[in-house]
């Protein structure tokens, strides 16, 4: 079993340490049997969880994308290179993200919904914690996050990790 963290090596260039400690969380979600890395079953489960009907030619075509080795899984050195940021988010793929988010498909994020999805990621925290993530890219002071702030709030994530 190769090591589960990123090496010196084949670490991306512009991921600093607390985003390296964010990507090894996320690519660990992915992990569930903690094999050091992603089958395409735990990919499929991960896009289930969060509401995608992804079929197994779409988790396929995924696989194939991300697992540059060949070898039929996804280890955390070609998961950090997907996650990479390179400044071109596909304006299809940025619409599918957000629809993971929008589970009543009224085209806004409301605290509830991130609250269910997270949660269901594991990740614990309150809905007035969720409330308070909006406020932070919600420009028209609506409680929600719009895809227009959804788009706003994904480009600064890219530009400050660039």
């Amino acid at each position: 079993m190769t090591s589960n963290s990123i090496s010196e090596s084949t670490r991306p260039n512009n991921i600093c340490p607390q985003d390296r400690d964010e990507l090894q969380k996320v690519f660990d979600r992915f992990d569930a049997n903690r094999d050091g890395k992603i089958s395409s079953s735990e990919l499929a489960d991960v896009l289930q969880a969060l509401g995608s009907e992804s079929s197994p030619k779409e988790i396929s075509r995924i696989m194939e994308e991300i697992d540059t080795d060949r070898d039929g899984y996804i280890n955390l050195e070609e998961f950090a290179l997907f996650c990479k940021p390179d400044g071109n988010v596909d304006a299809e793929e940025l619409r599918d993200a957000f629809e993971l988010y929008d589970k009543d498909k009224n085209g806004l994020i409301s605290a509830t919904e991130l609250h269910h999805v997270l949660k269901k990621l594991g990740e614990s925290c309150s809905v007035q914690d969720c409330q308070k993530m909006i406020g932070s890219f919600d420009s028209d002071g609506d409680g929600n996050i719009s895809f227009d702030e959804f788009k706003e709030m994904m480009s600064k994530s890219n530009a400050k990790k660039q």
